[in-house]
């Protein structure tokens, strides 16, 4: 095809910028830059390692795809290392522009000035955490963590599913040690981590970026099974964990399973997470959620019957976060139309909350198995290189479902299928396309949907 580099790239884009979010796209596309184009290879360009590492593992699928489909031939997609040269440092200190300059704090006292630099929330504090039998070890491991941080529990890992109560349990450290010492706190989430890394590397800041970290008292990371996203994000939270913890500084994680359960973590980072302790949050007992909906009860202002509490607490089993919200959507709907509750209109009220929570999660195992017995194909082309229409088609269908009907991660269900989670996105919008021009592929999704539900198919055990 007579197609030369520059015009190849500019269409290669345009398709990926349809494809992939914005921010995507901007983050991992448009700082590649094409080289050259061989007969038979594209070579692109990338500013440092971190980038060629990331791009090759999670989208360079995707970008050999639609290099292929545009220049109608295989070419081999190749990535390089051309590092930018940034300019001379001039001696005249440079001044910011008062848009974008951010306060110097020289001294903070007592945590006050630090606090505005953090994502806590005031809800989440010690004194408005319900203690009971599922969370009791994990309040006052906690606590202990937060009267003498680096001394008590080091590393504090917590973990425990959707709703629980992590991130109350560790912003509430963080908003003690505050308000008793001086100390220098950061809380985030490992996501946030991330795209931060990703900034310094982009603008050559990693030195900034690393004193920064290593240089704190507490740090507080939430949902930390997103580090397994970069291995280049896990080499740099090891040395970052390892100075702290040298340092006798105070690292506290929370995560959705134990950390030698997240598929992906680097055995010397499981290693180093279990140094401490490691504890789990369970869902609550029904005293607990009695006394969760009493204390909320005030906190809304809204005063309900004790045997709506009741009904609540007894068809609300699952977490914290659904037992809040069916209190909320009853205070709501007392507060708009001044009406008072009664049992039956809780139980309207209720209905949808109280459905989905008789419902069994649906697995990705799950999801496989069905969609592998409607195309009539093995469990093992679910995992496989094979690229025939055939396989591929029953391939993204079920990526699609399980995007569709779970609450996996990209990478999550990536890993399940021996795939990046770039691949994941793909097939998602390829499904998402067919359903729009193809009825037959828009009735098979609605027909393993339902049939996915009707069945209620379970988790296997763990």
């Amino acid at each position: 095809m007579n197609i030369n580099l520059e015009s190849l790239w500019h269409k290669v884009c345009q398709g990926l910028r349809e494809q992939l979010n914005a921010d995507v796209y901007a983050r991992w596309i448009a700082v590649i830059i094409p080289k050259r184009l061989d007969p038979d290879k594209l070579i692109l360009s990338v500013s440092n390692d971190f980038y060629q590492t990331w791009l090759e593992e999670n989208y360079l699928p995707l970008i050999r795809e639609s290099v292929n489909r545009i220049y109608g031939r295989d070419l081999t997609v190749q990535f390089e290392v051309t590092p930018v040269i940034m300019p001379a440092v001039s001696s005249t200190p440079s001044v910011e522009p008062s848009a974008t300059r951010k306060p110097a704090h020289t001294k903070k006292t007592c945590g006050q000035a630090a606090s505005s630099e953090l994502a806590l929330n005031p809800k989440y504090a010690f004194g408005s955490f319900v203690v009971g039998p599922s969370n009791s070890f994990a309040h006052a491991s906690s606590l202990a963590v937060a009267q003498a941080p680096g001394k008590a529990y080091n590393p504090l890992f917590i973990y425990g599913g959707v709703g629980l109560g992590k991130t109350h349990l560790m912003q509430a450290i963080g908003h003690y040690v505050l308000t008793q010492s001086k100390a220098h706190v950061h809380y985030l989430s490992c996501e946030a981590l991330m795209n931060e890394y990703i900034d310094s590397l982009q603008n050559r800041h990693v030195k900034q970026f690393r004193d920064k970290y290593r240089s704190t008292d507490l740090l507080l990371i939430d949902d930390i099974h997103f580090l397994t996203r970069t291995s280049a994000l896990q080499e740099e939270f090891f040395h970052t964990f390892n100075v702290l913890y040298d340092a006798h500084k105070q690292i506290v994680m929370a995560s959705d399973r134990p950390a030698s359960e997240i598929s992906g973590l680097e055995k010397r980072l499981v290693t180093r997470f279990e140094w401490g302790l490691v504890t789990e949050l369970l869902a609550p007992d029904f005293e607990t959620r009695m006394a969760i909906l009493h204390s909320k009860q005030k906190t809304l202002n809204v005063a309900l019957d004790e045997d709506i509490l009741t009904f609540i607490a007894l068809h609300i089993c699952s977490n914290i976060r659904s037992l809040e919200g069916a209190l909320l959507r009853l205070a709501s709907y007392a507060s708009i139309y001044q009406k008072k509750i009664s049992m039956d209109l809780a139980e309207s009220l209720l209905q949808s909350i109280i459905e989905q929570e008789k419902k069994e999660p649906v697995s990705i195992n799950a999801i496989q198995r069905n969609v592998a017995d409607y195309f009539d194909i093995r469990m093992a082309d679910m995992t496989s290189k094979q690229r025939s229409q055939s396989v591929a088609l029953p391939r993204q269908v079920a990526m699609y479902l399980c995007r569709s009907l779970t609450t996996a991660s990209l990478p999550e269900i990536g890993a399940a299928f021996s795939k990046t989670h770039a691949t994941v996105m793909h097939a998602c919008r390829r499904i998402n396309q067919k359903i729009i021009n193809d009825q037959q592929v828009k009735q098979i999704i609605t027909k393993l949907s339902k049939q996915i539900d009707e069945h209620k198919l379970s988790v296997p055990g763990k």
